[in-house]
């Protein structure tokens, strides 16, 4: 009897990549991903970061990537061109575009490397909240299809109820992990670090249009400590600087439950009040 494949995780299926034409890499968006205007910028991040991983010249594992969201990425194929601009002993640096019909809609550099046994401390702290077993698991307004692919168990700042009035502070804590559950690795990682909704819904108490224009990740930890935390929670914390014309800027810490601080990230959010 013929052994029938199972459908792959709906993540893997968002930031599947097949080689095309001229060395660039071809993508599909997916409906399992959708926001409330194009995908979801996390999965398009991690794609930008499968693309770089895929590629033969690739050198080590992430160590960051910044994702310029210049247009908006409409349904359907999309092309990922990826060049290493320059290769160091340990590093190595990447340029990248996302394109639709030859326009331009996303734009990211990253860097790789190896890394290397030296001293190392953590001088932040990590949050301290309830085990993720205790925090009853809510979600995104059913609208956001993204959200339906994370399981989310929020400690503070859960998205607020229309008009429910504003909020003294714009943080925001949860233990968060992939549904179904799946092993963490960098792409997975990287889309987590965008799973946070804008920071203005909960200062303002309301919702209103706001979108990405940029975010970086940092990543912290290896691939050995990526491996270590199988598909537990992740415990995510964000909030934000300041609001001001127009804009405000996300500064993100992703956990693991042992303590270790996997990934920050940075983001600047534009919205309209």
């Amino acid at each position: 009897m013929t052994e029938i494949a199972a459908p792959p995780h709906p993540f893997d299926a968002a930031v599947t990549l097949r080689a095309a034409e001229d060395g660039r890499t071809r993508g599909r968006t997916t409906p399992d991903y959708t926001n409330m205007v194009g995908p979801f910028g996390g999965v398009t991040a991690a794609a930008l970061l499968r693309a770089v991983q895929q590629h033969p010249d690739r050198l080590g594992d992430p160590i960051s990537l910044t994702v310029n969201y210049a247009g908006p990425v409409a349904d359907g194929d999309f092309d990922i061109t990826a060049r290493a601009v320059r290769t160091n002993r340990t590093n190595q640096h990447w340029q990248l575009e996302l394109t639709q019909d030859g326009v331009v809609a996303t734009t990211a550099t990253a860097v790789f490397g190896t890394r290397r046994d030296t001293w190392s401390d953590t001088e932040l702290d990590v949050p301290e909240v309830p085990s993720a077993e205790t925090v009853p698991a809510q979600t995104l307004p059913e609208f956001i299809a993204w959200a339906r692919n994370y399981e989310m168990r929020f400690v503070e700042g859960a998205v607020p109820e229309q008009d429910a009035g504003e909020h003294p502070d714009s943080t925001t804590t949860l233990w968060v992990r992939d549904s179904p559950a799946r092993p963490l690795d960098f792409p997975a990682l990287t889309a987590l670090s965008d799973v946070f909704y804008p920071r203005v819904f909960l200062r303002r108490g309301r919702y209103m249009p706001a979108g990405t224009v940029s975010l970086t990740v940092y990543f912290h930890a290896d691939a050995a400590q990526l491996d270590t935390q199988g598909d537990d929670f992740v415990l995510g914390t964000a909030r934000t600087h300041r609001f001001s014309q127009g804009y405000f800027d996300q500064a993100a810490q992703l956990w693991g439950r042992d303590g270790t601080l996997l990934a920050t990230s940075h983001q600047l959010v534009y919205f309209k009040d």
